[in-house]
């Protein structure tokens, strides 16, 4: 399989999303189930909503920063590499604990301040380890596209975008010309298959103008392409991105790149996952890791799969140092 080029000058990965606080709670599926919901996806409410789903809770939720970008910086952060996060918060104590993890975590930010609270996501975890979420998107909604400068980008290898922007289409025009105009490549997550059956319209044509990697698992894929079977959603998938991504959970994943195909296996000895929180996010950051060092396909894919694996076998999206100092064992 061929090798995908990088600028070999520029190590920055870039991810722009939503600055959110997650609330992570573990719940039966009755749960879910007296919630009407479909279990797994994304759910816009407002703070009201999250308030009163948390006083259902069996215990109160553990609070971390999150948002699918912000979790990709911060596993590029954790890794080693040069990790920046674009994104708005509100000028509150959420936000400030927001601020100052990233900074923990050894990722820069570009932080805008709005009028709204800080966003934050309640993601109900079932004994399946699937995660339910339950989003007020606060302040990070109130980013806007003339706040997205060629500074944001600069010097970025990738910019990695968060499937969630395309429910704000301006901003997310504005963040792809500007990344694009900065010389940067795009690396879009398509985030969950609400996002994608609510940006049908548009989806095409976005990859195909702007997307140089997409990254989709197997419910995505199927609401991009309409295939369940593996092989042709994963077709679909390539065939408007130079790079494009099939995670297939327990199962690995597969990379499709000049007409070529690649299997990745999943990392570990079969463990069943603890919470799923995060997997994806981590997968990219160690996958997007990998092609700015300069590491082939297969050995970036590994790297991801160890990240993935990793995040899956505690509750929340933060791999603990014990995981990262396995994880380190995969770099060159």
């Amino acid at each position: 399989m061929g090798e995908f080029t990088i600028d070999k000058n520029r190590k920055t990965i870039v991810c722009v999303g939503s600055a959110l606080v997650d609330m992570l709670a573990k719940e039966p599926d009755a749960f879910i189930d007296r919630l009407g919901v479909e279990k797994g996806g994304m759910n816009l409410v407002d703070q009201g909503y999250i308030g009163r789903l948390i006083a259902q809770t069996t215990v109160a939720p553990a609070l971390v920063s999150g948002g699918s970008a912000c979790n990709t910086a911060v596993g590029v952060g954790k890794l080693g590499g040069l990790a920046r996060f674009v994104g708005k918060l509100g000028e509150d104590e959420l936000g400030e604990f927001f601020a100052q993890d990233l900074n923990r975590n050894h990722v820069q930010s570009v932080l805008f301040y709005g009028k709204n609270p800080t966003g934050c996501v309640l993601s109900v975890i079932t004994p399946d380890a699937q995660r339910s979420m339950f989003t007020y998107l606060g302040a990070s909604a109130e980013l806007r596209p003339d706040e997205i400068t060629l500074k944001c980008f600069q010097d970025a290898a990738i910019v990695h975008v968060e499937g969630y922007l395309l429910f704000n289409r301006a901003l997310m025009a504005a963040v792809l010309a500007s990344a694009k105009n900065a010389g940067a490549l795009i690396s879009l997550d398509l985030a969950s298959f609400n996002v994608v059956e609510e940006s049908k319209d548009v989806l095409d044509d976005i990859v195909r103008e702007y997307v140089d990697i997409l990254i989709a698992n197997e419910d995505e894929a199927m609401a991009y392409s309409g295939h369940a079977d593996e092989e042709r959603a994963l077709a679909a998938l390539s065939e408007n991105a130079g790079l494009a991504v099939l995670k297939t959970g327990p199962k690995g994943s597969r990379v499709a790149f000049d007409g070529q195909k690649l299997i990745i296996n999943p990392h570990g000895n079969g463990e069943e996952a603890i919470d799923t929180t995060g997997a994806g996010d981590l997968w990219a950051a160690g996958f997007l890791f990998g092609l700015v060092n300069g590491y082939s396909l297969e050995h970036s894919g590994r790297l991801a799969s160890a990240c993935g694996y990793e995040v899956c076998q505690v509750v929340g999206a933060k791999i603990p140092e014990h995981g990262w100092e396995r994880i380190s064992k995969l770099l060159s």
